[in-house]
């Protein structure tokens, strides 16, 4: 699952892109502080989102081989969307899980359009410029979430030359875009495990 492309460190994660092969390992740590709205104003504290919704799934251990439907992810997806009181028209953008790994990315993909129908927000993979920190992903990239609300820019997904045909998805890649975004998802999947889905709002 970890790309070959060892002679382009660079260029080797590539989610989304016909010539993906793998995940690169990347190394960090995220911390998002939550705290009661009325605590927050009380304190007159900077608000940069407010964390809306949440929603997971795991997979018995039983079960074998991946979830090639991604029934999984798209549970979770669909909890953290009622959780937050949101349909998928609400969503302006989606920070998705993005490996680089063919079989995820394209599941995760499918998975998507399910949800958000022929219009789906766009998309960014932010794992093609960190890598893949494993245990501390899902903190990393929902801080990028939180960031894209602040600056209300949905970062470029890099190293995207060629997107995979198969993959039907509006992904922004080349430079930052610029569009009001008033509602994100963040995704963690794992094919084979538990998966997690976040939804924040501007404040």
């Amino acid at each position: 699952m970890l790309s070959a492309r060892t002679h382009d460190p660079a260029g080797a994660s590539r989610p989304f892109d016909a010539d993906r092969d793998g995940f690169v390992l990347g190394e960090g740590a995220g911390v998002l502080v939550l705290e009661r709205c009325a605590d927050a104003r009380a304190r007159r504290a900077r608000v940069r989102a407010v964390f809306a919704g949440y929603g997971a799934s795991a997979r018995p251990l039983a079960e074998p081989g991946p979830d090639l439907e991604g029934r999984g992810v798209e549970r979770a997806l669909r909890a953290a969307l009622a959780d937050a009181g949101l349909g998928p028209e609400d969503v302006d953008h989606v920070n998705a899980h993005g490996s680089g790994v063919p079989l995820e990315d394209l599941v995760e993909a499918r998975v998507l359009r399910r949800v958000f129908g022929w219009t789906p927000p766009p998309v960014t993979a932010v794992k093609s410029v960190i890598g893949h920190s494993v245990g501390g992903a899902g903190a990393v990239e929902a801080a990028c979430t939180v960031l894209t609300l602040r600056d209300q820019a949905i970062p470029p997904t890099a190293n995207l030359d060629r997107l995979d045909p198969e993959i039907e998805l509006d992904v922004v890649t080349k430079s930052p875009r610029r569009r009001p975004v008033r509602a994100a998802l963040s995704t963690v999947c794992a094919l084979r495990g538990q998966n997690a889905v976040l939804v924040f709002r501007a404040p």
